[in-house]
């Protein structure tokens, strides 16, 4: 038995409260957020930088360093936004982007699964921000980035968790 019934709905996500029966058949409540999934993009220069943005977090009142990223639209495939958002965000198309890997990035609460992306063969266009984005470049050497991460100046989970799996298992 799951059933979900809506508390708040916005235009990028929803919080429900859900139903379900526990393995004990005793029920149970729980709210979460309803998100349509989101990606996160690593544009990689040929000279193995990284193409950081500076973006201003209003929820945490903060400029991050973070990945470029982005929701899906409604029905969008998830290289499809990798696509749309690094250009809109960067300013860099891409002459492909592979994927890298996926995680859910807060279970307990949220439903949303991010799709990382590399992207490579990098080529100058024209960002393209969304209405209220305060957003940047940030080129640095790969090296930089892992020290970012290491000294806390990246701090955003998605960032770190895709900087630190590259790093592992697809770096160079």
């Amino acid at each position: 038995m799951e059933d979900d019934r809506p508390l708040l709905h916005t235009p990028r996500f929803d919080v429900v409260e859900r139903t379900y029966r526990a393995p004990d058949g005793s029920t149970h409540f729980r709210a979460y957020v309803q998100h349509p999934g989101a990606v996160a993009i690593l544009p990689l220069f040929d000279d193995g930088k990284i193409c950081l943005i500076r973006n201003f977090r209003p929820a945490v009142g903060h400029e991050l360093f973070e990945l470029p990223a982005g929701t899906r639209e409604p029905g969008e495939a998830p290289l499809a936004t990798a696509t749309r958002e690094l250009e809109e965000e960067t300013g860099y198309a891409a002459v492909r982007i592979e994927r890298l890997c996926e995680f859910w990035m807060s279970p307990g609460i949220l439903n949303e699964r991010m799709h990382v992306f590399v992207a490579r063969g990098l080529q100058r266009g024209k960002a393209s921000l969304d209405k209220g984005e305060i957003v940047a470049p940030h080129i640095v050497s790969h090296d930089e980035a892992m020290a970012m991460v290491a000294d806390g100046r990246i701090q955003d989970a998605k960032s770190v968790a895709a900087l630190l799996y590259f790093e592992q298992f697809a770096a160079r």
